[in-house]
């Protein structure tokens, strides 16, 4: 089998190209040791890309130069293919330099063709090819041109015998882009001079000092709008409304004349688990619809720049925004997309921060306990929460920066390329690989914790009994006390609490469940004013759901994911804590 390394400096179209060459025969996992996400797949069953990560260089700095590194070194790859962005070759070419020092087949991909020829540049291909003693093969990614070539180059070229000697020697920067230029005045000609690209044009607007915020923030709400608003979360309550009117009604008829713990089990404990997780899919796939359109069309690298300065505050680099925004929607595709920060650093911080952020599971327990307590003032309240958690957020990240992440501060490098219009068949293919990730990693998980819920919640030592006789409300009971501080030290919240850890919707409905009636009616006779608002913090503060435990878990390993549920617990707990003593005494 061929095995062919794939690397290019970011936003040359790389993911464009492995995509087009693989199409669905792809595995994603981690390299071992690290959080850099590995890529592997086949062409046909004689021709394996291994895609690794981009890179501006390879001096070992980073842990994504390191990986690359040394599979080029002892991955024993057959050949190498380096991607470039055609309009840009002088920076781009210094990665190939550094390539060829593994003397190794290259087959140099000169990507954006057309973008470089609207800027006015011709490319001897021949005399390029011939000065770096490579192959050189002129693409289009975004619209498929050239990939077939580039197939039958892998396909019909005998790499064992196409080794070259290196000419060019690397030894330092000034003495490499002296070799570069040197190369380009024979093979690159510009024939247009002091082009004004549209890429420019439109950043003099995006980028302007007055508006690059606001039009990065309405770029957020759109994409906002078009998951919860006109499109994900719509066809998410039909798909709720059909569970809940015809598949679960079906269902109860149909398992009438089977036993109570049977049908208990199908319709409370897997249709319910299961359920959750098939009516929640719409609304990750249009989140990352939204996002992977901002990151192919080029935009999500202005947003990034934009916001770096304030988020250096934290310890963190601007790319690390668009994880805690994705965090108001859901915290498992938000942790999923730190992956794609180049920072072992700020995956990890990111990462841990991200649950702090108000998820959208959180919100109709905000709205529930608002109008049972705070009818005059709702909004606010609600408002409340999702600030104290980016104002928490904050506190945090820089608590975490000055202790087990003090590092030094690595530089924040960011291509910004070309505005184009996302490839509609490769934005979907990028999408659907993103979300089915959702699918497997998180629907598991929620399936087996609702198995384990309905059956704790549903027996005990002596058999099926009423829930207020089952191990979870014997649960409840044994930890009610720690919550006694924070004024809700009653078994049937903390059975709430715990079952929120499955997934935070859950809170209300284990309510529903042990409190009976209407919740808005029944809350009172339970809770202050001022304990509701407490427990509210610790619903926004406490462990993340089982859902991101696990994502966390898969991304980065089993002690972080310990980690992250010890110290929201205590800083739930905490928070909680003060709340409820200083309310306590300002109102009483």
């Amino acid at each position: 089998m061929i095995v062919a390394a794939l690397l290019g400096n970011p936003n040359v179209g790389k993911t464009s190209l492995f995509n087009h060459l693989t199409g669905s025969n792809q595995y994603v996992g981690n390299w071992p040791g690290v959080t850099v996400e590995k890529k592997e797949g086949y062409i046909d069953k004689s021709t394996k890309i291994v895609d690794l990560p981009g890179i501006y260089a390879m001096d070992t700095y980073s842990n994504e130069e390191k990986v690359s590194k040394e599979f080029l070194s002892k991955g024993n790859p057959d050949v190498i293919i380096n991607i470039v962005d055609s309009s840009n070759l002088n920076r781009n070419l210094y990665l190939t330099t550094q390539l060829k020092q593994f003397n190794k087949p290259i087959i140099l991909v000169l990507n954006m063709l057309d973008v470089a020829e609207s800027k006015g540049f011709k490319i001897d291909f021949s005399a390029l090819s011939e000065e770096l003693e490579v192959t050189v093969i002129p693409i289009v990614a975004t619209k498929g041109v050239g990939i077939d070539k580039l197939r039958q180059v892998l396909k019909n070229t005998d790499f064992e015998q196409s080794r070259r000697s290196n000419k060019f020697k690397f030894k330092n920067e000034k003495e490499t882009y002296l070799y570069i230029n040197d190369v380009l005045k024979k093979c690159l000609t510009r024939t247009k001079r002091d082009i004004t690209s549209i890429t420019e044009k439109i950043d003099k607007i995006v980028l302007n000092r007055f508006l690059a915020y606001p039009i990065f923030l309405l770029a957020l709400m759109l994409i906002f709008k078009f998951t919860f608003s006109w499109v994900g979360q719509p066809i998410a309550d039909a798909l709720g409304n059909f569970v809940d009117a015809f598949l679960t009604p079906y269902l109860k008829n149909l398992l009438s004349s089977a036993s109570p713990w049977f049908s208990s089990f199908l319709i409370d404990g897997i249709l319910a688990g299961v359920g959750s997780v098939i009516v929640f899919f719409p609304v990750i796939f249009c989140l990352f619809l939204g996002v992977s359109f901002l990151e192919d069309s080029g935009y999500m690298a202005r947003g990034a720049f934009i916001m770096d300065k304030l988020m250096r505050k934290v310890g963190l680099s601007g790319k690390a925004f668009i994880p805690l925004i994705v965090g108001f929607g859901c915290s498992v595709p938000a942790i999923m997309s730190s992956k794609t920060l180049e920072s072992e650093k700020d995956r990890k911080l990111t990462a841990l921060l991200v649950p702090l952020m108000s998820c959208n599971a959180r919100l109709p327990i905000y709205a529930l306990f608002a109008s049972a307590f705070f009818v005059d003032n709702k909004t606010s309240v609600v408002f409340s929460l999702y600030i104290l958690g980016v104002i928490t957020a904050f506190f945090i990240g820089i608590l975490f920066k000055n202790t087990i992440f003090k590092k030094d501060e690595e530089p924040f490098i960011i291509e910004l390329p070309e505005y184009n219009v996302p490839d509609i068949k490769s934005l979907l293919f990028h999408t659907w690989e993103k979300a089915k990730g959702f699918l497997r990693k998180a629907g598991t998980i929620i399936f087996s914790m609702s198995v384990l819920i309905w059956f704790l919640s549903n027996f005990n030592l002596s058999g099926m009994v009423d829930m207020d006789k089952s191990i979870l409300a014997s649960i409840g009971n044994f930890i009610s006390p720690l919550f006694a501080p924070m004024g809700f030290g009653n078994w049937q919240s903390s059975v709430a609490l715990i079952t929120g850890i499955m997934a935070k919707e859950i809170v209300l409905s284990t309510m529903g469940i042990v409190y009976g009636g209407n919740l808005a009616a029944v809350l009172p006779n339970h809770f202050t004013a001022i304990s509701a608002y407490s427990f509210l913090v610790f619903v926004l503060l406490y462990t993340p759901c089982i859902s991101s435990i696990a994502t966390i878990k898969k991304e980065y390993g089993n002690k972080m994911a310990i980690f992250s549920v010890t110290y929201q617990l205590v800083l739930a707990w905490i928070g909680s804590f003060l709340v409820f003593r200083a309310a306590t005494l300002i109102f009483s």
